[in-house]
C-alpha cells in the first residue's frame, strides 16, 4: 500500500446545489493524518451533503476533494479503499448476526479471509462487542448498533474515517461509550464527525469547523472557538440539507 501522505483530505472549492439552494458554498479545508475534526452546525448548514460528496456518493457542482493524494472525482474506486464511512441512522440488516454482517462487509472491502478473521476480532474487542458477536442485528439496542456501524467503518483499516451524527438517538451511558471510542482512533486514523450539538465535538475534535448556510463561519481548536464565541450547546435548527 502506498504510503499516506500527511495531509489524508483536501477540500478545495467545494460547490453543491439543488436547483436554486445552495447546500455546499465554496468550502475549503484539510484535515491531517491522524487529526479528529468535527463539523458542526445546524440542521441543513450543509454537513450530510459535504460528507457524501467526501465519500464519494454524491457529485458536486465544482471544486475538487483529495483523499490520500486521489482526486474523488475521476478516482471514486481508489478513494473509497481508503475511506470508512458509517451515515447518519446507519441502515443495517435486521436478520444478520454481527460477526456474519462484519464478514461480509470485510469480503466486499476485499480483505484476505486470512486476515479478516482476526481483524474481526479486534474490532469486537475495541468496540466493546464480543459479548454481542452472535447476536441478531435487529435486536441490538441503538448503542451497540451504532458501535457494529464503527466497527464497519474501521474495519479494513482505513486512512480516513468519516461519521455523520455519530452519537444522534443514544442515551448519556452510550454517548460516552461512542466518544471514548471515537477518541481511541486519534493519531491512527484522520476522523471527521459531524454534529449540530457542541458538547458531542468539543469532547472528541481536535478543531472544530463551524458550517452555516454552507459555509465555514469559524474554526478553530474547541478551547479557542468556546473563548471566542458564545456559541449555545445546540444550535437552532433549520430545513435539512
Amino acid at each position: 500500500m502506498a504510503e499516506i501522505p500527511d495531509i489524508t483530505i483536501e477540500v478545495s472549492h467545494l460547490v453543491k446545489t439543488y436547483g436554486a439552494l445552495t447546500a455546499v458554498n465554496d468550502l475549503s479545508f484539510t484535515v491531517k493524518r491522524g487529526e479528529i475534526v468535527g463539523l458542526l452546525g445546524p440542521n441543513g448548514a450543509g454537513k450530510s451533503t459535504t460528507m457524501r460528496i467526501l465519500t464519494g456518493y454524491l457529485p458536486a457542482n465544482s471544486g475538487s476533494v483529495r483523499i490520500c493524494g486521489h482526486p474523488v472525482a475521476s478516482e471514486p474506486e481508489a478513494t473509497k479503499r481508503h475511506v470508512g464511512y458509517m451515515p447518519e441512522n446507519n441502515p443495517l440488516p435486521d436478520d444478520m448476526r454481527v460477526s456474519e454482517y462484519l464478514w461480509f462487509r470485510g469480503r466486499l472491502k476485499e480483505m484476505p479471509r486470512a486476515k479478516l478473521r482476526a481483524r474481526i476480532d479486534e474490532v469486537l474487542e475495541l468496540c466493546d462487542l464480543k459479548r454481542n458477536r452472535h447476536r441478531i442485528l435487529g435486536r441490538l439496542s441503538k448503542g451497540n448498533k451504532q458501535r457494529v456501524g464503527i466497527a464497519e467503518a474501521i474495519l479494513a483499516e482505513p486512512a480516513v474515517i468519516i461519521m455523520d451524527e455519530p452519537t444522534i438517538g443514544l442515551d448519556p451511558h452510550q454517548i460516552i461509550i461512542v466518544r471514548d471510542l471515537i477518541a481511541s482512533l486519534r493519531g491512527r486514523m484522520s476522523v471527521i464527525i459531524s454534529s449540530h450539538i457542541l458538547p458531542e465535538i468539543e469532547a472528541t475534535c481536535d478543531r472544530v469547523l463551524i458550517i452555516n448556510g454552507g459555509r465555514i463561519v469559524a474554526q478553530g481548536s474547541p478551547a479557542d472557538l468556546r473563548h471566542e464565541s458564545s456559541s449555545p450547546a445546540t444550535m437552532t435548527p433549520s430545513p435539512r440539507t
